[in-house]
């Protein structure tokens, strides 16, 4: 298991090496989708990105636990969560269905583009409503040590209080003061003793769909309280890794360490980490300027801003061409250079065994290895592996057209890297190779250009390959015959 892995910690806001609690095994919680629509791209590039943390750490030995909820219940409008109509509930009254109609439709959604994405599922994926008692429990234990008060069946956290004797903006680096200033006034503020304190229990209005019986009230849990129950019941009081995207850092995540720290005087995890947000042309993405656009649409490329569609494939690796934490600007010119791009590296890799060993070799492939290792090492640097792997493509194909040698201990070695790393680690999947027939096809229409070059038929010959061409397939011709490839 190498043991150099390095990740940046939200907490310390720096690289640190990454120890796990309790080795082989790690344990790691991402905020998963709250299920009243379908998965927009944004939440789809923060699951992406986990799947590479959960490969890679799974890759090096160690046995991840990786838990990934889903939020039936519970989500309000409000910025906070906790204020305004449940975000499925509001859905469900609008289309006149049950709120586990609308649950059941988007989290199969949203599962339909996972898939797609080829995203590993997690160990566990556990729901808001599988989870009440838990969540009362710890709302209890809460109350017991004096950080929570009740007002008329709705159950309070005390941020002032809790601030006197621990740092509440540990997370997101913010003053107290600072937060109370910044606070807008909010309805049902007149319940709360500070404009902070937000909700652990609310108690349900009588139209209110989803509600249980709790000591407090017939009501409802908050949305921070979820994750903070669900991830300490399935990984512990103290964790490993605990995730999402950077716009839950100021607000939900600092309410889950506030939680915890008062249920159980433990930061539930020792690093949090978070993806970067998405952008389209330089802009943030939002239905009000018209530039958000979801997984299918992209795929189909059925939306005014797209010039054509890009395949699942495509997107994944234009994804995991820009590292985790930073920016990324979704635009035509960058998409289509990430097609080609992409399509250049898997045209490579496709030719891998086809490649023939020589007793000499001109080529060492083991320093090639250890940058590819050490490019995941620094914070699951993407990127940089991916720039590595096109050195790893642009040996294949030398090697392929007869301009470099390598001996069977480098190729081997080659092979497996690029298995490991493509395939295994960056999660992608050759989609020329999608149709089992195809390649017998294309392997007789060579075969048949081939007899056309014997028999001096030359118009016939490049017929065949000027027709390939503009169908989407390269032909070339070697010292060891012609080989196709997709363009």
């Amino acid at each position: 298991m190498e043991q150099n892995l390095f990740v940046y910690n939200t907490l310390t806001r720096k690289k640190e090496k990454f120890i796990a609690i309790n080795p082989p095994h790690v344990g790691m919680y991402v905020c998963g989708p709250t299920v009243y629509s379908d998965v927009h791209l944004g939440n789809c590039r923060t699951y992406i990105s986990f799947d590479l943390i959960f490969r890679y750490l799974s890759h090096l030995g160690y046995k991840v636990r990786y838990v990934r909820n889903v939020t039936d219940a519970g989500h309000l409008e409000g910025d906070a969560g906790d204020e305004g109509e449940d975000k499925i509930s509001k859905k469900a009254k609008l289309a006149q269905l049950e709120p586990m109609e609308i649950v059941q439709k988007y989290t199969i959604g949203f599962h339909d583009v996972m898939r797609i994405f080829n995203v590993l599922p997690p160990s566990i994926e556990p729901t808001a409503t599988g989870h009440i008692i838990e969540q009362i429990e710890l709302v209890k234990a809460i109350l017991a040590r004096g950080y929570a008060y009740e007002v008329d069946g709705s159950v309070y956290f005390d941020v002032e209080k809790y601030n006197k004797t621990q740092d509440y903006g540990i997370l997101n680096g913010r003053k107290l003061e600072d937060l109370i200033n910044n606070t807008r006034d909010l309805g049902g503020q007149d319940e709360k003793l500070g404009k902070l304190d937000f909700a652990l229990w609310i108690k349900a209005k009588p139209e209110h769909l989803m509600k249980w019986p709790s000591p407090w009230s017939i009501g409802f849990p908050a949305w921070h309280l979820e994750c903070s129950a669900m991830s300490a019941k399935y990984l512990g009081q103290h964790f490993d890794i605990h995730g999402g995207g950077i716009d839950l850092m100021p607000t939900h995540h600092t309410n889950e360490i506030a939680q915890n720290v008062a249920a159980c005087n433990k930061n539930p995890a020792n690093y949090w980490v978070h993806t970067n947000m998405l952008t389209v042309n330089g802009q943030k993405m939002s239905k009000s300027l018209g530039n958000s656009f979801l997984p299918y649409e992209l795929f189909t490329g059925n939306h005014s801003i797209l010039n054509k569609g890009y395949s699942p494939m495509t997107v994944r690796f234009f994804m995991l061409q820009a590292h985790y934490r930073s920016t990324l600007d979704f635009g035509n010119d960058a998409m289509e250079a990430s097609e080609k791009g992409f399509k250049r590296l898997m045209n490579s890799f496709s030719l891998l065994d086809s490649l023939v060993a020589s007793g000499t070799t001109e080529v060492e492939i083991e320093p090639l290895l250890l940058r590819c290792y050490e490019a995941m090492n620094d914070d699951f640097n993407s990127p940089v592996l991916i720039a590595e792997l096109f050195e790893a493509s642009r040996i294949i194909n030398s090697v392929h057209d007869g301009k470099l040698k390598i001996n069977s201990t480098n190729l081997e070695l080659l092979k497996q890297l690029m298995r490991i790393f493509i395939l295994d680690i960056l999660g992608l999947t050759n989609e020329q190779a999608a149709g089992d027939d195809l390649p017998k096809v294309l392997d007789m229409i060579v075969e048949l250009r081939g007899e056309a070059k014997i028999n001096r038929d030359y118009a016939t010959s490049d017929k065949i390959r000027d027709g390939l061409q503009k169908i989407g397939f390269q032909l070339n011709d070697g010292k060891e015959g012609t080989t196709w490839s997709k363009i």
